[in-house]
């Protein structure tokens, strides 16, 4: 016979409510047990009423808000709550009762909904457990569970933090449940997602929280990050994802667990500070490195993208200097490991000129040329073990090699190019002082034990990359573009015996010179019927300008003199040096320059007519081409009739008698060459005299005309330019000491007026000038070798002695008041000298 119990008044909505307490039992324990069961306490009841008869009829939600209300009403309860719970909850999951779990866990998440209050942190920590009995059960429906509500959980913001409570178990379970291999595609994608959703959890609950750095810790990212790229290698279309954040619908988001790790590892890097940026970041590393995605690499391009988009802008120096140390870590692996790394980098670069970049601008540029230095000794090593015994697998890591040059050639440059113009300015100073020269160690590259091809393989590597980094730079000024620093050990390897090597420099030149870019309407050599055509823009040249070419002038005239004379020029030699002497006409040529370009001009003619340096016959009429298409070039440009007219005249008598003095005949592939050209008339050569004429009616000051171009050597110019302290030799003052007065030097010239008035007057000046500067030449180029240098070598002593005479003059001592010390017996005695006995310069005495 069963017993019921009537229903309280407050409970109307469920008239009967069985309890399994209540089941009869042996007459003798009947009534023991019914007290017993009034006994239990209020939560447990409230509790074990919110479980239905059958689990498919779901929570009771009358009951449900009884249990709720008395959660709010007395949360020191709160605690029992929910170990109650717990213990109903494990119970029913060790005996597979799933459906009563479902119900334990949606009564959980309204409990922990609803209730704010302090008393709510031992609730958690049962809430917990619980979602850690779930995720242990390997089953994947309680998995899944177990995982929206802790996602639940993590939405909710507490009052005060925690201090006691640490997720360890959650981000090792979450990360495993990423890495799920499941028979049942369908059951493994649920539990991956299912991972991924956890892990973002936990990476919400810690940011928000105070004690978020636990999260960092390496132990956790070492699990959380790879967990996240094992997922997010499954993305189809590697490019749509490498841009900044997208926004994707919540379906796809829930669907699809590459694209949801995708939005979790953005989500991570954005929280990240300066303190555990390299902590999130490393993890990557390990895993691109154990999975082997540096080669192919566009998995490992697309996560560095996402990464640089998504950490803030003043950290990505951070992220750059993980990426060299990695490549140094790296040095030794294969060339195409090193080639992937050196890819990622460049694309973390360019992401990161746009912004700031830090203090890692040397750094970067540093490492790329020691690792290009480390693959040229590769290149080199595999060559000469191979040597005699040429196989495929050496030229495929030579030729891999070169893909890693490349790589860091393009680095650079692209590096370079994306600085604002003060860092570049700086970053082109540096590439050059590492550009070794044969010979001679250069500041860090040091190649001596490359030899001449490693150090010829390194200069033009480096040459190409400050080609890279020079290309759209615009100088306000010339001087700013090329500074001395930077303009000598620029202009030295121009004249060395490579023509690529030339040709890298003058193109280098060209991006510096060309400030409105005129460069492409100038490409390729040939004769200009009309430069109007070309819309050259030019400025007023500038002060600044006209004193580079004061000072420096004289020096790129000389480098594309010498460069003309080089044997080994090709056709896109001569077409760089007229691009360089056309540019200079556009961007620096007053009409001083312009004398000095016609000048240099003419030279270049001597040099295929006279052809004292025995050059071939190819490139004999290459110069005589030069010069012809640069001079129809400059006269154009300065607009001069009669100049204008005599070049028409001889290129006009050129294309009928001498075609291969023209561009467009002698750079053809099959061109007949003359077999000298010393029977040649003067109609088909530009005469200095005629070009005075034409121009002496138009202004110009053609007396420098008649002077033929020198080359001037650097070392020359500075001598000359210490004149002015050997000449002080001739002033001479004594302060020897001495008791013979009659020992004073007396061949100093004597100062009178006459001698000031004469050296005021100026009548004259200008035709002894060129009188002199006529016989220097003629006797350069009519006197015999041995009376020139008999000549030289006494202008040579005598300097010397000069020299010699001051340097004696100024280390020697002047006498002291204090006597000079003479050592007698071993001890030093100071003989005193009276004042009015020292001999003191009459320029001192008054």
């Amino acid at each position: 016979m069963r017993q019921y119990v009537q229903v309280p008044t407050v409970e109307q909505e469920k008239a009967y409510d069985y309890n399994s307490a209540l089941e009869p039992r042996p007459c003798m324990c009947l009534g023991v047990c019914c007290c017993c069961a009034a006994l239990r306490p209020r939560y447990k009841r409230l509790v074990d009423n919110i479980f239905p008869e059958d689990p498919k009829d779901g929570l009771v939600k009358a009951d449900m808000e009884k249990l709720t209300f008395y959660a709010v009403s007395a949360p020191e309860k709160l605690d029992r709550i929910g170990a109650y719970l717990a213990e109903r909850l494990s119970r029913d999951v060790v005996r597979h009762r799933y459906g009563y779990v479902l119900i334990a866990m949606e009564a959980l998440d309204q409990l922990l909904m609803a209730c704010h209050s302090q008393s709510i942190k031992p609730f958690v920590e049962s809430f917990l457990h619980m979602v850690a009995k779930l995720l242990e059960s390997g089953e994947p429906k309680l998995q899944v569970l177990g995982t929206n509500s802790f996602v639940k959980f993590a939405n909710i913001e507490e009052d005060t933090p925690s201090y006691h409570r640490r997720y360890d178990f959650f981000v090792s379970q979450f990360s495993a449940m990423c890495h799920s291999c499941d028979h049942d595609p369908e059951i493994q994608t649920e539990i991956r997602i299912a991972g991924i959703r956890g892990i973002q959890g936990v990476v919400r609950k810690t940011v928000n929280d105070e004690l978020r750095a636990t999260i960092w810790e390496p132990q956790h990212m070492d699990k959380i990050v790879p967990s996240l790229l094992f997922n997010m290698q499954k993305i189809e279309d590697i490019d749509s994802r490498i841009g900044p954040p997208s926004s994707p619908t919540g379906g796809e988001k829930e669907e699809n667990p590459a694209l949801l790790a995708e939005n979790c590892f953005r989500e991570l890097l954005g929280r990240a500070t300066y303190g555990n940026m390299n902590n999130a970041v490393r993890p990557v590393f390990a895993h691109l490195d154990h999975h082997r995605l540096w080669d192919p690499n566009e998995f490992a391009v697309s996560c560095f993208k996402i990464i640089m988009y998504s950490i803030q802008a003043q950290y990505s120096h951070h992220v750059i200097q993980e990426i060299l140390g990695h490549l140094d870590v790296r040095k030794r692996d294969s060339p195409r490991v090193r080639a992937g790394i050196i890819q990622v980098l460049l694309e973390a670069v360019a992401i990161a000129a746009k912004g700031s970049v830090g203090p890692t601008v040397l750094e970067v540029f540093n490492t790329l040329l020691k690792h290009l230095r480390i693959s040229v000794e590769f290149e080199l090593g595999d060559r000469r073990s191979s040597a005699g015994s040429a196989t495929f697998s050496t030229s495929s890591k030579e030729s891999d090699e070169r893909i890693v040059q490349n790589a860091i050639i393009q680095t650079i440059g692209f590096f370079g190019s994306n600085l604002p113009d003060y860092q570049r300015s700086e970053i082109m100073m540096f590439i050059m002082g590492k550009v070794p020269v044969l010979g001679t160690i250069s500041q860090s590259l040091d190649t001596s034990h490359l030899g001449d091809l490693g150090t010829r393989r390194i200069q033009i590597m480096l040459l190409r990359s400050l080609l890279m980094v020079t290309s759209g730079y615009k100088a306000t000024t010339v001087t700013n573009a090329l500074p001395p620093p930077f303009l000598d050990p620029l202009l030295s390897p121009s004249l060395m015996e490579d023509s690529e090597l030339r040709q890298l420099v003058l193109e280098v030149l060209h991006n510096l010179i060309d400030r409105h870019d005129n460069r492409a309407k100038l490409r390729g050599i040939r004769i200009i019927p009309d430069v109007s055509d070309l819309k050259i823009k030019r400025d007023k040249i500038s002060r600044q300008d006209v004193s580079f070419m004061k000072k420096h002038g004289q020096q790129l005239y000389r480098h594309i003199y010498l460069g003309c004379k080089e044997e080994d020029n090709v056709q896109k030699n001569f077409e760089l040096l007229f691009t360089s002497l056309a540019l200079t006409t556009i961007e620096l040529a007053n009409e001083e320059v312009v004398i000095d370009l016609i000048r240099l001009a003419i030279a270049l003619q001597d040099i295929a007519i006279i052809n004292e340096d025995n050059l071939p016959m190819f490139n004999r009429c290459g110069v005589m081409a030069l010069v012809a298409a640069y001079l129809n070039f400059l006269s154009q440009m300065i607009a001069v009739p009669a100049f204008c007219q005599h070049v028409s005249k001889v290129i006009e008598t050129r294309s009928l008698e001498a075609s291969y003095f023209l561009p467009e005949t002698i750079f053809k592939d099959k061109c007949n060459l003359p077999k000298s050209l010393e029977k040649h008339e003067k109609d088909l050569f530009f005469l200095t005299n005629k070009i005075a004429e034409s121009l002496g009616g138009s202004g110009y000051s053609v007396e420098r005309l008649s002077v033929p171009y020198v080359p001037q050597v650097t070392d020359e110019d500075r001598l000359s330019r210490r004149k002015s302290i050997v000449d002080t030799v001739s002033i001479q003052v004594d302060i020897l000491p001495g008791n013979n007065t009659d020992d004073k030097i007396d061949n100093t010239e004597e100062i009178t007026f006459e001698a000031l008035k004469k050296a005021i007057d100026n009548n004259g000046l200008e035709e002894q000038e060129k009188e002199k500067r006529r016989l220097v030449i003629e006797k350069f180029q009519k006197a015999p070798f041995e009376e020139i240098a008999a000549q030289c070598e006494t202008k040579a002593n005598l300097l010397h002695d000069r020299l010699a005479q001051i340097l004696e003059l100024t280390i020697r001592p002047p006498p002291s008041p204090s006597g000079t010390m003479t050592i007698t017996a071993g001890h030093a005695h100071y003989q005193s000298v009276p004042v009015y006995e020292m001999k003191f310069p009459d320029l001192c005495v008054y």
